[in-house]
């Protein structure tokens, strides 16, 4: 589930013009994958392999992807413009999702063409029958799937066959720290509650249905704490909900984004906090946090992976799904892929073999090589990797921690 990326603030943004905002904003209901309907979806052989003109292709992003793939989407529009005339995007959230595109598929009147989110918004559409089944129907036409990283892979599964894969990363859960302030990083989950207790109102999170790190750190403790189901926060997590209530009573207050984590520690009111590789560099990188700020891992780690998918509403006519397809399928390919690695915000990114970061642009290599951390690429390759839970599953650990943890 995707998706919080590393931005100082939630925003919603519309980049160029050439897409409305339509609908009332409403909340998406969470349901299991491989709910939805394929009945409006064009035939594959109805849909040619390329427009019979070059289209605008307005695109809406829910999951804080449009930095790390904006780029590799407008460039491949502009080494293609026979296919792609215009590229736009607009910003929003995943609970916003539903509410706004509902109407344009109900009313089979599309303003959006392509849209960019988490596995939340991904499941929320299924269950509201907004996807056509994009893989199931085409994968024929989205080259390079085969060739997808084992962790992209898994991530593909969860889709049932509606969203594409575009880019994946390892997430967490990681610790970030002021090495000024701390001498030696926690190793272990009791480690990190010693040093809570013994530094009082200095470690915090945010609230996790709001921020990625928040829900990687939540969803990576079972592993950690070796609890009897971490796919079960219901019947499985006895120990994770008794740690996090003995933990929080060392926390001061949990910020409603990663915005505000990431201020407390840049002012000093905070000296570690539960992060991402991505959310650890990326502030880095861009001054938002100081760049001798240091990172570790927990001791038997496992990470809990994400990903960012491409859906598309029902209701498309063939000739924008003839190049969407067309961009869906280049943007796979090495070449473009790499540039996932942008400024290290999902690192690594790229979901394909072979996007190395040596096709990557030369300022993303920049970044990886001066923000970077070296330890990092031999744990992902050595630490066991599982997918998030399932949507509906992670709603219920979330209410969960809302009442037992949030409110406390």
């Amino acid at each position: 589930m995707h998706t919080t990326t590393p931005r100082a603030l939630p925003r919603r943004t519309l980049v160029t013009t050439g897409l409305a905002a339509t609908g009332a904003l409403g909340i998406a209901a969470c349901t299991a994958p491989g709910s939805g309907d394929d009945s409006e979806a064009a035939a594959s052989e109805d849909v040619p392999d390329k427009p019979s003109k070059p289209v605008e292709i307005a695109i809406f992003d829910v999951a804080g992807a449009q930095k790390e793939l904006g780029p590799m989407i407008e460039k491949w529009a502009k080494d293609n413009s026979d296919v792609i005339s215009k590229v736009s995007f607009e910003s929003s959230d995943a609970p916003s999702l539903v509410g706004q595109v509902k109407p344009q598929v109900d009313s089979g009147r599309l303003e959006v063409d392509l849209v960019l989110t988490g596995n939340d918004g991904l499941s929320a559409g299924i269950g509201s029958k907004l996807w056509i089944p994009l893989v199931k129907n085409y994968g024929d036409r989205l080259g390079n799937q085969e060739n997808y990283l084992d962790a992209a892979a898994a991530m593909q599964k969860l889709a049932s066959g509606f969203g594409a894969v575009l880019s994946y990363y390892p997430s967490g859960p990681l610790l970030q720290y002021d090495p000024s302030k701390v001498d030696s990083p926690p190793k272990t989950p009791d480690d990190l509650l010693s040093w809570a207790k013994e530094n009082p109102g200095k470690f915090g999170y945010a609230r996790p249905a709001n921020s990625g790190p928040g829900r990687t750190f939540l969803m990576g403790l079972p592993y950690l704490l070796k609890d009897k189901d971490p796919k079960d926060p219901e019947n499985g997590w006895e120990k994770t909900w008794g740690y996090l209530a003995e933990l929080g009573k060392y926390i001061d207050n949990y910020p409603s984004g990663t915005g505000q984590v990431i201020s407390n520690m840049a002012d000093g009111s905070w000296q570690m906090i539960p992060t991402t590789t991505g959310w650890d560099i990326n502030p880095r990188a861009t001054g938002q946090l100081p760049a001798e700020f240091d990172a570790a891992a927990f001791d038997d780690l496992t990470w809990v992976t994400d990903a960012h998918y491409a859906v598309v509403p029902t209701g498309q006519s063939t000739d924008k799904l003839s190049a969407i397809l067309a961009l869906l399928s280049g943007i796979l390919t090495p070449e473009y892929n790499a540039m996932a690695y942008d400024e290290g915000y999902f690192y690594p990114g790229p979901a394909v073999e072979g996007a190395t970061l040596d096709l990557a642009p030369k300022k993303s290599q920049q970044v990886v090589e001066k923000y970077g951390r070296d330890w990092y690429d031999d744990l992902i390759e050595s630490a066991p990797q599982e997918t998030p839970l399932e949507p509906d599953t992670l709603v219920k650990a979330f209410d969960r921690w809302d009442r037992e943890v949030g409110s406390k």
